[in-house]
């Protein structure tokens, strides 16, 4: 097998062995249902809820729950669909933010609601003054990612919810977290956000797990019905929503495998910060330098969006991965979003490193962009 460079971080991640062997470990020896009643479902359970509960701290979480569902697709659906909004309210949404939110967003706009679209800025970021254009006191719902999955960039979510507040108090604002947790320093204290959405899969952990957070006193309902509930009396959580919230069987390994996961990134954080900043910081000045259109401004998340002169970027991802490098590119990837960036017809070929990328792997990706530059632009 040629070798290969996997560039592709934000669409997901290489599971970390320890990781994967919990979930192996825990589908084998702890099976059991955690909502049954004998000894190893309540030690199964115990175990999930203190996951739920270091995961809530690492996100210095306010009051509130978070929930476990299948990842952040079902989470950004249940923000959307399950929040309790009056028919005919103003739906706010990114132009930038990802097809589980503009999708759910066109859903809305079908069924009645007065779904408006968020402008963005040419490195993918939420334009604020005309994202303020758009507030009126009939907002119910806002939902404005924290990082950008195409771009890198990172939204002044803080600064966001603080002015939809101010003209609709009652307004419930998710945050779309999925490409911001276990990248950059999470506080939702400080963001003041109703909603939160995170996925194991994009911090080295399996897929199919992710998890909604919700603050206290938020008025959703869940998106599935099923079981019993999660929850056992001792522990039903104080929020607005009812006890079968999570519906049906838990995947308790993959729970387990978000939290080591989740436990291991955070606690080396810094460390996987400076490495991933210092790569991309490279790759955007490479870039740059050979005469590329850069739309990334934020190095610390890791994604690097651009294009090169006269070429289109599904041309430019195909000759990459001829030479075994992963990379996405294409207009027909997220087109809502290049469309706005103002790619035109080329559309962005997106870079993304991890932890585990190497400097010699970018420099071996920064040569073959060179010499597809030099091919395209003669």
């Amino acid at each position: 097998m040629e070798k290969l460079i996997y560039l592709d971080n934000a669409a997901t991640t290489r599971i970390y062995p320890e990781v994967a062997k919990t979930v192996l470990e825990e589908s084998e020896e702890d099976f059991f249902n955690p909502s049954a009643l004998y000894k190893p479902s309540v030690a199964l359970s115990v175990k999930i809820k203190n996951a739920r509960e270091e995961i809530k701290a690492a996100l210095k979480a306010p009051e509130g729950e978070l929930y476990f569902l299948s990842g952040g697709t079902e989470a950004d659906n249940t923000a959307l669909f399950c929040t309790r909004k009056a028919k005919g309210s103003r739906v706010i949404v990114g132009l930038g933010e990802h097809d589980a939110i503009i999708n759910s967003a066109n859903q809305l706009a079908q069924q009645g609601f007065d779904v408006q679209y968020a402008p963005i800025n040419p490195d993918g970021s939420v334009n604020v003054e005309e994202f303020e254009k758009l507030l009126n006191e009939n907002v119910s719902l806002v939902s404005i990612m924290h990082v950008s999955n195409e771009t890198g960039a990172i939204n002044d979510i803080a600064r966001l919810v603080k002015i939809t507040k101010k003209v609709a108090p009652n307004a419930i604002f998710h945050s779309d977290g999925v490409q911001a947790f276990g990248k950059i320093k999470v506080n939702l204290r400080a963001l003041d956000v109703d909603l939160y959405s995170i996925s194991s899969h994009k911090i080295h952990g399996p897929k199919g797990i992710g998890g909604l957070f919700v603050k206290k006193g938020t008025s959703i309902k869940p998106l599935l019905y099923g079981g019993t509930g999660t929850f056992s009396n001792e522990v039903i959580p104080k929020v607005a929503m009812p006890e079968s919230f999570e519906a049906g069987t838990q995947f308790s390994g993959g729970i387990c495998a978000l939290h080591q996961g989740a436990k291991w990134t955070f606690d080396n954080l810094a460390k996987i910060k400076k490495h991933i900043d210092r790569i991309t910081k490279n790759i955007i000045y490479s870039l740059e330098h050979m005469g590329a259109t850069v739309y990334t401004r934020d190095a610390e998340t890791g994604v690097v969006s651009f294009n090169l002169k006269n070429a289109d970027s599904g041309y430019v991802a195909d000759k990459l991965n001829e030479v075994g490098i992963c990379v996405r590119g294409g207009l027909h990837c997220a087109p809502l979003v290049h469309l706005n960036m103002g790619t035109t017809n080329q559309g962005a070929v997106r870079a993304s490193v991890g932890c585990d990328t190497q400097e010699s792997e970018i420099s071996y990706f920064l040569s073959c962009v060179e010499r597809i530059f030099k091919e395209v632009t003669k």
